[in-house]
């Protein structure tokens, strides 16, 4: 019997609420508590990130020998084992399985060229072991990132996928307008229901075990999201976690079956509002948000992927220059990150840091912009934290993907929403241009207003994805499911509104 099912017993002595808070006391303080990978000692996180697998095993294998180890340390050596593991898995290509990608769309590539290519960096690789091995979304980043060598691909060539409201809409305009016609900062809501589901492949537990699962849930936020219902789950017992989980999920368990996948669900529906801050640089003030004890841990650093990295410091200084309003700092960076390219991105628990990696590696997705983005706004005083979930579209234009923002506090204002990824619109309106600094369409629901923020109940092993919550996550006692071990699927239907 699963934790839910043990829970769930005690029904017949305590009642069906008691059974749940059964569940729910039993990692009640895992809402606000951290969930990141605990710190592996220098020396071993080195070799992991220089590709030297085999010493770094070694070495872990060394200290794992001593039987005094405290488990913590035990627990930070294991993950990066696991780290090793799952570097591998997005690293799968040598230079033929790549070359013969890249042929696919320039046919008649020749070795030359290839290798100039090559040389210059322009396909992602890493050399593990001795090894030289390509990410496997290389080929791709690769003529996304270089137009020269995308104009090299035979016809019939295929755009470059991005989202509706990634470039100017017809939808900013509505919201800005209702925002000039009206008060307030909650505009254009769509209604929809939500189904989300993860499959876990036939077999990859052994019958009869019991799998856990989490599938991301989105919290009522005033203004953001609300009169969200619970319609389903497969199975039907469930748990919500409570509203102040940060990352917030519905729990779910089921036995595994012999040669069928494992499946879990749920449905709900929720409404959702475009953002629309109005800001007045000449209204916004300074304010020392470090000896506000509410808004302290918004402008600390939070390793690993909040640090005040001398490189970091370097480039703050050489874009905020000496201009001291908050809110123009906070273009002035905004613009400034906006400049990196998207590109396809490595498993985040893969990453040591996914704002310096930002900062450094010429491409970044998100979440590593976001984070990037919010450790130079805490850098310079302005507290700023993270919220991400999954983007949509009306059913039209048949668009969804996961995705991450972060906010900003401006005062007077207080906190005003950001979205760096989307960045400046192609617009001669200012309003329009900046869009994305101080408000948000109507087209995203947020599973998190945190990253790296334990489950309710907590996940015993590893979570496949460390930082972000938005696929979901299964395990069973046997060890954590990574991603290639199930599958996730986010469908949704537009409801009419109510007036």
């Amino acid at each position: 019997m699963g934790r839910l099912g043990e829970c769930l017993g005690r029904r017949g002595r305590v009642g069906w609420r008691g059974g749940l808070l059964c569940l729910l006391l039993v990692a009640a303080a895992a809402a606000g508590a951290d969930d990141l990978p605990p710190p592996a000692p220098d020396d071993v996180v080195a070799q992991v990130e220089a590709g030297e697998f085999a010493a770094a095993e070694a070495r872990i294998a060394a200290l794992l020998a001593d039987p005094a180890l405290p488990a913590r340390a035990q627990r930070a050596l294991a993950f990066q084992r696991e780290r090793m593991r799952r570097i591998a898995l997005d690293f799968p290509l040598d230079r033929a399985a790549v070359q013969a990608q890249v042929r696919r769309q320039v046919p008649d590539l020749s070795e030359d060229e290839f290798a100039a290519w090559d040389a210059a960096g322009l396909l992602e690789k890493m050399r593990i072991d001795g090894e030289v091995r390509y990410f496997k979304r290389a080929v791709s980043n690769m003529f996304r990132l270089h137009p020269q060598v995308a104009a090299r691909r035979a016809p019939p060539v295929r755009a470059f996928a991005s989202g509706p409201y990634e470039r100017l809409h017809p939808h900013h305009r509505e919201v800005l307008e209702a925002a000039r016609a009206g008060k307030g900062s909650s505009f254009a809501p769509r209604r929809l229901r939500v189904t989300q589901s993860l499959d876990v492949h036939a077999d990859a537990v052994p019958a009869g075990e019991t799998v856990r699962a989490w599938i991301p849930y989105p919290r009522a936020i005033a203004g953001q999201q609300e009169d969200i219902v619970f319609v389903a789950s497969e199975p039907a017992a469930h748990v919500v976690a409570p509203e102040d989980a940060l990352q917030r999920t519905v729990y779910l368990e089921r036995p595994a079956a012999a040669a069928t996948p494992t499946r879990f669900a749920i449905t709900y529906e929720l409404t959702v509002y475009a953002r629309r801050f109005a800001i007045d640089p000449a209204r916004v003030r300074r304010i020392d948000a470090a000896a506000d004890p509410e808004l302290a841990p918004f402008v600390a650093e939070r390793a690993p992927h909040i640090v005040f990295s001398p490189a970091m410091r370097a480039f703050s200084e050489r874009v905020v220059g000496d201009e001291r309003n908050p809110y123009l700092i906070a273009r002035r960076l905004f613009a400034a990150v906006d400049e990196i390219p998207w590109g396809g991105a490595r498993e985040y628990s893969t990453i040591g840091n996914l704002g310096e990696h930002a900062l450094h590696a010429g491409h970044a997705d998100c979440g590593q912009v976001t984070l990037l983005l919010m450790t130079l706004l805490r850098m310079n005083g302005i507290p700023a934290r993270w919220q991400s979930g999954w983007t949509y579209s009306d059913a039209a234009e048949g668009h969804d993907n996961m995705h991450d923002w972060g906010w900003l506090y401006l005062a007077p204002y207080g906190w005003v929403p950001m979205d760096v990824t989307t960045g400046r619109l192609e617009a001669d309106d200012e309003d329009l241009r900046w869009f994305y600094l101080g408000g948000l369409d109507a087209y995203r629901i947020a599973f998190n207003d945190d990253f790296g923020r334990a489950f309710v109940p907590a996940k015993t092993h590893f979570r496949s994805e460390t930082v972000d919550s938005q696929r979901g996550e299964a395990e069973w006692d046997g060890g954590n499911l990574y991603f290639d071990r199930w599958d996730y699927a986010f469908d949704w239907t537009m409801l009419p509104i109510e007036e």
